[in-house]
């Protein structure tokens, strides 16, 4: 299943009757209003699938998955800690996703490479991408004016680091 896209984390049950708290990985709640089924597994390679019966939105960076086949607690909470995915043909073509963007080469606009894009940790309220070297690491903002050009075919993020960093 190499077309999966991970848009989120199950990070606890809510309620009695099956609903899932998710941890959301997308930027708007658009790509999951039209999401009919998705993906749950411990990784890619390891996914069950499960019909959607409901998707509601939260405060921001989180969402409430009601999934056909679970409807109690004990079912919700097996399902703590797994990854949700979704087809990546049910998502937007002019987004990046973070399988597109980690392994790219991190450089400033002056074009000192600062190492290799190795992680991207969600906050709620932005991402922050953990670039290496191999030897130190160094915590971007996903923000428009940190992260000035992605260039997915040359394998190069250009950034412009705030102060300090």
């Amino acid at each position: 299943m190499n077309n999966l896209i991970e848009i989120g984390i199950i990070v606890k049950p809510i309620g009695l009757k099956g609903r899932l708290k998710v941890l959301s990985y997308c930027e708007s709640a658009e790509v999951l209003e039209t999401q009919t089924g998705v993906f749950v597994g411990e990784d890619i390679e390891q996914v069950s699938s499960f019909g959607v019966k409901k998707i509601g939105m939260m405060k921001r960076g989180t969402f409430t998955l009601e999934l056909e086949g679970v409807g109690t607690l004990e079912s919700a909470s097996e399902l703590v800690g797994r990854s949700v995915f979704v087809p990546s043909e049910n998502l937007p073509d002019d987004e990046y996703y973070w399988k597109d963007i980690i392994g790219l080469d991190v450089v400033t606009e002056e074009g000192r490479k600062l190492g290799r894009l190795t992680t991207i940790l969600p906050t709620g309220s932005n991402d922050v991408y953990v670039c290496n070297d191999g030897e130190r690491e160094i915590l971007i903002p996903a923000f428009e004016d940190v992260v000035r050009k992605i260039d997915i075919e040359k394998g190069v993020m250009v950034v412009m680091l705030p102060e300090g960093l």
